[in-house]
């Protein structure tokens, strides 16, 4: 016959005490003396009574745990920052709850509302833009810690580790003018997101900045995945005057625009130039090597949770707002036009 597990009620008769003061000394509340508490820890131990202590540690937000949300986890980008959290936050002694928006806001806010609700310590959260910011600045109010990641949320006051955006993507556009380009595409996506606006906005200041008017027929917009973009590409390239060169908001877009100039018979840097923000393995196995903005991912992910663990150590101070610089690297996907 299997034995039934010991209960608190057990216990607190073995101990000859009330449940009440059994649970007292079980559970670290409340005053209950040294002899007594030795004695219901005793009973406890040879009643082999557990308790639900991992309940009763959420409850209380004692449990190591931080909470990590990011935008698609399936982006290689957002993927090594969550490796990096994860790994940080091992050093520091805690675990790690991941969970992907999928850059809708709902979602986002669904999962923060479920993570709270564990009493989980901290959140790194890579937010999805829109005006609606209620659920951030809800833990700011409560003084939850609260790092954002990758992008900034309006009106949110609190740490935030970011790129500069604009000016990567001004210097990759510059870089495009330099060699002679002057239609100049655009691959992007959703405009609600920071990081699009940001990059968009230094493509279109570099383009003003040498006198070339801005041209919708020189934008695509697409979804950040690789089918998508390779749809976009396609759509941009197949106008009756396409543009000579093209700059990529991200990695997976780049490689969308890979596959759909091979499969349009286009050679890159023959026919069209191309330049990606944000480096990615395939970028020097490809021939020809992609020139990209690179952004210091490796320290982007790092540095948001050590910003996290310094609030959840006592940290006092006004809130960080750091900022990486990005760098272009330049290697063979963009060919010099005629008579520059």
């Amino acid at each position: 016959m299997v034995q039934k597990p010991a209960t608190l009620k057990d216990v607190a008769a073995l101990a000859n005490v009330s449940r009440a003061t059994a649970a007292r000394a079980l559970n670290s509340y409340g005053y209950v003396g040294d002899e007594t508490a030795q004695k219901i820890q005793a009973a406890a131990e040879k009643l082999g009574y557990r308790g639900n202590r991992l309940a009763q540690a959420l409850r209380s937000g004692q449990l190591p745990i931080v909470g990590c949300i990011l935008g698609d986890i399936q982006n290689p980008f957002f993927a090594r920052i969550a490796h990096d959290i994860e790994v940080l936050a091992r050093e520091f002694g805690h675990n790690l709850i991941i969970g992907s928006s999928e850059e809708e806001l709902a979602q986002e806010i669904s999962l923060l509302a479920s993570l709270r609700s564990l009493s989980i310590r901290g959140f790194i959260v890579a937010p999805t833009s829109e005006g609606n910011n209620a659920h951030l600045q809800g833990l700011v109010d409560e003084n939850v810690p609260l790092v954002l990641i990758d992008r900034v949320a309006e009106g949110v006051d609190c740490d935030s580790v970011v790129v500069d955006n604009e000016g990567g993507a001004r210097k990759a556009v510059e870089y495009l003018i330099g060699m002679g380009h002057t239609r100049i595409g655009l691959l992007q996506d959703d405009m609600r997101i920071f990081t699009s606006r940001e990059r968009r906005s230094g493509y279109r200041s570099a383009l003003a900045a040498a006198g070339i008017a801005a041209d919708d027929r020189m934008v695509a917009v697409s979804q950040s995945t690789v089918e998508h973009a390779v749809d976009a590409t396609i759509r941009l390239f197949s106008q009756k005057t396409p543009p000579t060169s093209l700059f990529t908001v991200d990695s997976l877009m780049t490689q969308g625009a890979l596959l759909a100039f091979r499969s349009m018979g286009v050679s890159i840097p023959h026919d069209v130039s191309l330049i990606g923000f944000d480096d990615f393995n395939l970028a020097t196995f490809t021939d020809p090597q992609i020139t990209v903005v690179s952004q210091p991912v490796s320290e982007i992910g790092r540095t948001a949770a050590r910003v996290l663990f310094e609030r959840l150590t006592g940290k006092d101070e006004p809130p960080r707002k750091i900022r990486f610089e990005t760098k272009l690297i330049v290697r063979g996907s963009v060919s010099r036009r005629g008579g520059v």
